[in-house]
């Protein structure tokens, strides 16, 4: 089996692998590059694996006349720009002990041992430079065209490694598993055993994961495996996934949004939970306090906007159990593009202060009542 896609063939790419091999070493892409052209998803990451110590790639780079930086050359890593791209080039490697993220690797020579570490079988497959795939565990092709996410080995060993594996299984799954099948009940299990593991995590690393795992085309179904393993809780106390899949029905071909999506949850402090953004947080108040209080179409998007609204009020459908009104679309885009006639100058010199400010609510609230009719003569008479 071969990968396909245009991106194995840039000249940036061989002439990083052309560098490595060169020096008569193995020169691999690996992972994530490999799964995704398998299944005709988009490529981003072109991560690299090879035989030869760090040293000895940093030493084959400058010979070529190409940057090198040992990023993580502790741990073997080490960055190549070529062709104005970065390209990570690892050892192989072996677990000698492991504690959480502190693992205690060893280099190796062989791409078993390599390929025995890594954390899911769809990603321990390997490509050579003319795109031959590798799958040196003998289950990652398999597996992948199965669509099944499963963990290397023992799932409760994997997980010990890194309890961020929890977070990735559940994520994996959704992007890549098989919505008929499930996820798969050993990974399933361990993750359940192991859920107390996420509170070892930084905030920072848990809200990455939320994000891309919100991100996916349909969360619903492996939120609920999360909510029911009990994974859940230890991510969003508070958080019922029962409105999600009616949002990811509701939402038909709109773009997803993980903070539309937060939003149906109600989780406590989700905010600083998944350490959002002030902008990221003030958003999620927003459609979550929008949807909630009931306000129409029409002046939700005047006061929000037209997306903000139209996240609303798919929040508020899902949450109520019943789609929006027919012509939401057009009330949001009529709100929307309404502007209050009334300035702060038009009432001067009678206001001043907070009362100018009051009465510039009051009859902005008049003008809103009146479905955006009244004009400025009107209200100020």
């Amino acid at each position: 089996m071969r990968i396909t896609g245009d991106w194995i063939r840039a000249d940036h790419v061989q002439q990083v692998l052309r560098m490595i091999e060169a020096g008569g070493h193995q020169a691999l892409l690996v992972g994530g590059c490999v799964r995704n052209d398998l299944i005709g998803a988009p490529v981003s990451d072109m991560d690299m694996a090879t035989d030869a110590l760090p040293e000895e790639v940093m030493d084959l780079a400058r010979s070529a006349g190409l940057r090198a930086i040992g990023t993580g050359i502790e741990h073997g890593t080490v960055t190549v720009m070529a062709g104005g791209k970065t390209h990570e080039i690892t050892t192989f490697r072996r677990d000698v002990t492991t504690n959480g993220r502190h693992a205690t690797v060893a280099f190796s020579a062989r791409i078993e041992e390599d390929a025995a570490r890594r954390d899911f079988t769809v990603n321990a497959l390997y490509a050579r430079r003319d795109g031959t795939v590798l799958d040196p565990l003998g289950t990652g092709l398999t597996d992948l065209a199965l669509r099944r996410v499963r963990f290397v080995g023992d799932p409760e060993r994997r997980i010990r490694e890194d309890y961020l594996r929890i977070l990735r299984f559940f994520r994996f799954t959704a992007l890549y598993g098989d919505p008929e099948r499930g996820l798969d009940a050993d990974g399933l299990a361990a993750c359940a055993a192991l859920a107390d593991g996420v509170d070892s995590l930084s905030r920072e690393r848990i809200g990455h994961e939320m994000r891309r795992l919100l991100a996916a085309p349909d969360p619903a179904p492996v939120m609920a495996a999360m909510q029911a393993s009990g994974v859940l809780a230890h991510v969003l106390p508070g958080a019922d996934v029962s409105a999600l899949a009616p949002l990811v029905h509701l939402e038909g071909e709109a773009a997803p949004d993980f903070l539309r999506r937060l939003a149906v949850l109600g989780a406590e402090d989700a905010a600083a939970r998944l350490r959002l953004s002030r902008a990221e947080a003030r958003r999620l108040d927003l459609l979550r306090r929008a949807a909630l209080e009931g306000a129409e179409a029409a002046v939700l998007g005047y006061r929000l906007g037209a997306r903000d609204a139209a996240d609303a009020l798919l929040v508020r459908a899902a949450l109520m159990g019943q789609p929006p009104a027919p012509d939401w679309c057009t009330r949001i885009t009529f709100g929307a593009a309404q502007r209050f006639p009334v300035r702060a100058a038009d009432l001067a010199p009678h206001y001043s202060g907070a009362a100018l400010g009051a009465r510039l609510r009051e009859l902005e609230d008049r003008w809103i009542a009146s479905g955006f009719a009244l004009d400025r003569k009107a209200l100020l008479a």
